[in-house]
């Protein structure tokens, strides 16, 4: 049966002009995605074989080398040897061990015909007819492992952005100190990838990521509402009666508020910019503070303050603040 050529820059998604970073980068991310602890699709467990093994002869530069040299006319090129000619650059790129033995030692399973066939004297020096032993120690590449950790910041950290410094475990039991910066506006439960931080890869595949997940601290006076924030604001009676100017804490710092007069307890005033930052994703620019005023009746009235309460119902009898609930 005839060996199918492996086309391994579709495979990865990739020009054949790809840089080493942009076949890392497409390796690491369909290396996640196809990962069969991860997608429990019916094939990916073949996707992820695929993918490792378009990684494992791109990634490699003499790999590549010859990959890109032969081309899909692969079998007629590889063929080519000059009469007489048992080495130099007459070589045949042909693999003669056993059928499914791994060229690199251990499983082979992942590693396809095509690859075998014209791979298999990778890792050591050529080999061709006539060889009966590969070269062995190489195992196919794997992705390590993503790791999460939580971490808690306090509100006005969220919203000027802040840094932590980590003590991870590592798997020889020591540990490694990282330090990462949580971004300004960062949200409760949001995830924050740390690329290449995570668990190491085996066979020279790449490292997986560290996730952080945050989690915001309650605040004693703002609640998140997404970018916008909410707070109760205390005015007293005769602010709200007559009207005043209150000062406001943000988490920017004090501002000036007018209460117009006669504000009703209850009513929720904008003031608008102060919430916190908003990502460049959603915009840019920040949330709003949204205030509710909360009046706050006098206690320990003096006789006279009692007279002026009661002249004021005197001159209000006629009032029913319930009327239209009857």
């Amino acid at each position: 049966m005839p060996v199918e050529y492996k086309d391994y820059y579709k495979t990865l998604g990739l020009k054949k002009d790809a840089s080493p970073e942009e076949i890392k980068r497409a390796y690491r991310k369909l290396a996640r995605q196809h990962h069969p602890d991860v997608n429990k699709s019916a094939d990916a467990d073949r996707r992820f074989r695929e993918v490792n093994e378009a990684n494992e002869v791109l990634s490699d530069p003499e790999k590549r080398t010859r990959y890109d040299q032969l081309g899909p006319d692969w079998e007629r090129v590889s063929q080519r040897r000059p009469s007489g000619s048992n080495g130099g650059g007459g070589f045949q790129w042909v693999y003669t061990g056993q059928p499914g033995e791994n060229p690199f030692g251990g499983d082979a399973s992942g590693f396809s015909d095509f690859f075998r066939t014209v791979f298999g004297d990778v890792g050591g020096e050529r080999f061709g007819a006539g060889t009966t032993a590969p070269p062995r120690g190489r195992s196919r590449a794997r992705a390590g492992a993503d790791a999460e950790y939580e971490v808690e910041v306090t509100l006005p950290e969220a919203y000027r952005g802040t840094e932590r410094q980590l003590e991870l475990r590592i798997e020889t039991g020591k540990t490694r100190t990282l330090e990462v910066k949580i971004p300004a506006g960062v949200r409760d439960g949001q995830r924050i990838r740390l690329a290449g931080q995570g668990g190491p890869g085996a066979g020279g595949g790449p490292s997986g990521d560290l996730y952080l997940r945050v989690r915001v601290a309650p605040h004693p006076f703002f609640t998140r509402d997404g970018d916008d924030l909410r707070a109760d604001l205390p005015v007293s009676l005769h602010e709200a009666l007559l009207g005043a100017e209150v000062t406001v804490p943000t988490l920017k710092g004090r501002v000036s508020l007018r209460i117009p007069p006669e504000t009703q307890n209850g009513r929720t005033i904008r003031l608008a910019g102060q919430g916190m930052p908003r990502a460049k994703a959603r915009g840019g620019g920040s949330g709003d503070l949204y205030v509710t005023v909360k009046v706050v009746l006098p206690t320990k009235l003096n006789e006279k303050e009692r007279e002026a309460i009661r002249e004021l119902a005197a001159s209000r009898a006629n009032e029913d603040p319930r009327g239209h609930l009857l």
